[in-house]
């Protein structure tokens, strides 16, 4: 195995997706982070690991917060199986390629249609006719999705009338959409986490534009007719009662067994026809930029000074 310097960490693309815990206390543990639990002490490799989710029943302590920070692996608080996003940290990648990326393509108007394309293709799973204006797509979007929803309800035999649902009067909402709300909502939180974990910004949506959590929409569309709403309508087929809860279980198990945490990243690299490889290196850690043009060159950023107020070239200090 080649050496790898102390203050080198691991490329993004080099770590496991995700780590979930629940139920234990996580602290350090001679000089590394650990989970203590009913099965005993279990190491973390936190330097190898790009998210880790803390479930319910979670206790954690400022050395082990502080030990995932330093180690660039970003913490989330959900529930049972990440079905739920609460709160999140920083971390999970100190570039901004990805970010930047993301920006551009929203701030060209043809490469923004190229992702849209993508995104609806994806949906589809058909080619799109290349004259197809953005409003025909999203009509021929709007169809199909009716026909999924009319498919799947006669596939699992459960009466749809429609989507419809007020977000100021939930009990009024219908058991099947509210069924499908919840759902929703869990498959929100996952994408959400996700985003987060590889540096995206979960604001700057394609399709969906003009909200905090638009590219969060844009990414979970991908997955709702496949994964969440035949999972509420055969919750609801098992009955009416305490549908939210039981929506929430049942994704918990549905996004496991469809591997969408393995799945959401490559997918997102996918539909904005991006390399995922980031190729972080040391200096970016410490906010200076890195020449493009030659790797080997590199270049002082105002604003990162030493002990004496002036700007230290990568290499020198620290």
């Amino acid at each position: 195995m080649s050496h790898r310097n102390l203050q080198d960490l691991p490329r993004f693309d080099d770590r496991w997706t995700h780590l979930y815990v629940e139920h234990g206390r996580l602290d350090v543990d001679d000089g590394g982070l650990a989970l203590h639990d009913v099965l005993g002490v279990t190491a973390i490799p936190i330097d190898q690991i790009a998210a880790l989710f803390l479930g319910p029943g979670t206790r954690t302590s400022h050395a082990a917060i502080k030990a995932l920070a330093d180690n660039n692996c970003l913490v989330c608080w959900t529930g049972e199986q990440g079905v739920r996003l609460y709160a999140h940290g920083t971390g999970g990648t100190h570039s901004s390629a990805r970010l930047l990326r993301q920006a551009a393509l929203y701030s060209d108007a043809a490469e923004r249609m190229r992702v849209i394309r993508r995104m609806y293709e994806r949906r589809f799973r058909e080619p799109i006719p290349l004259e197809a204006t953005l409003d025909q797509i999203r009509g021929m979007e709007g169809a199909r999705v009716r026909d999924s929803y009319r498919r799947i309800a006669g596939e699992i035999e459960v009466a749809w009338v429609g989507r419809s649902y007020d977000q100021d009067s939930w009990v009024a909402a219908d058991p099947l959409n509210r069924a499908l709300s919840s759902a929703n909502a869990c498959l929100h939180g996952l994408c959400h986490a996700a985003i987060l974990s590889a540096g995206y910004s979960p604001a700057i949506g394609f399709i969906h534009t003009g909200k905090m959590l638009s590219f969060v929409y844009d990414i979970a569309d991908l997955y709702k007719i496949e994964v969440t709403v035949p999972l509420a309508f055969r919750v609801v087929k098992h009955g009416a009662d305490d549908v939210e809860r039981r929506t929430r279980v049942g994704c918990r198990d549905a996004f496991h067994g469809a591997r969408l945490l393995s799945r959401i990243l490559p997918d997102i690299a996918e539909v904005l026809d991006a390399h995922d490889a980031v190729g972080e290196v040391p200096g970016e850690f410490e906010g200076r930029a890195v020449s493009l043009a030659d790797g080997a060159s590199e270049r002082r950023v105002p604003g990162k000074s030493d002990a004496t107020g002036s700007g230290a070239p990568v290499g020198e200090g620290g």
